[in-house]
């Protein structure tokens, strides 16, 4: 908005005007000078793009810088540098002067760099997520190794409780990744199971496998009357570790 009104004063405070009336005086005078405000605001997105957009710099800095080699200047090479110069380019016909490119030819390419800016935050949001799921990832290791041990020491009971809590922990993960909400307000595994299925993030044969896992912990777990043989232990854990490394 400060480009629009730096580049068409009184079409741009006309057009404000018409929008909101007396509003419009209060908004222009907030307005910032974009050509002493972009340079830190540039210096600041730029480094940020470079950390988390690599792949998006040179876009970036494209719109910014003016290209070299550059022979004359046209609306396809002109960039926010000439805009903040001041710099026109006008065609001279006898006592008239056509206009080439004007400032106004830099407002497409600051769009462009608040659009790269702004698709930051998706890209940024992703990384946080990579990194979640990479530390929920070693802590069910840690966990399920910790069930292994139990199973080995002949503790089937502890050690399918253990490897329970990681799948539920895993599938509330899944769940909350794909914005799916259970129906119940505390959710057990077979409840995150329908709710998976019922989303199509599972096919059937996963539904029964997962289905599988948690009436072995329900038997460790809920059922005083049978214990859990150690195989139904081991096939718990083992079925935890591989749902956790093959669904998100």
């Amino acid at each position: 908005m400060a480009m629009q009104a730096e580049t068409f004063p009184n079409e741009f405070a006309d057009s404000v005007k018409k929008q909101l009336g007396d509003k419009a005086k209060e908004l222009l005078a907030k307005l910032p000078q974009f050509t002493t405000s972009y340079q830190p605001w540039y210096s600041e997105a730029k480094v940020l793009i470079k950390q988390l957009l690599p792949d998006r710099l040179a876009d970036f800095v494209r719109h910014y810088e003016k290209p070299k080699p550059r022979r004359a200047i046209d609306y396809e090479n002109y960039r926010i540098e000439d805009y903040l110069q001041g710099l026109h380019a006008n065609r001279t016909s006898g006592y008239n002067k056509e206009k080439i490119v004007g400032p106004d030819a830099a407002i497409p390419h600051f769009r462009q760099q608040l659009s790269i800016l702004k698709s930051v935050k998706a890209r940024f949001e992703s990384s946080l997520f990579e990194i979640r799921q990479l530390a929920m990832a070693d802590l069910f290791d840690s966990e399920l190794d910790v069930a292994a041990e139990l199973a080995k020491n002949k503790f089937g009971r502890a050690a399918g409780a253990v490897a329970g809590v990681v799948l539920e922990k895993h599938l509330t993960q899944v769940c909350e990744s794909h914005s799916i909400k259970p129906s119940k307000r505390s959710p057990v595994i077979s409840d995150l199971n329908d709710a998976l299925k019922e989303a199509n993030i599972i096919d059937v044969p996963q539904w029964r496998f997962v289905q599988h896992l948690a009436d072995i912990r329900n038997l460790c777990v809920h059922n005083k009357q049978v214990e859990p043989t150690i195989p139904q232990v081991d096939d718990l854990i083992s079925g935890a570790d591989k749902v956790v490394k093959t669904l998100f």
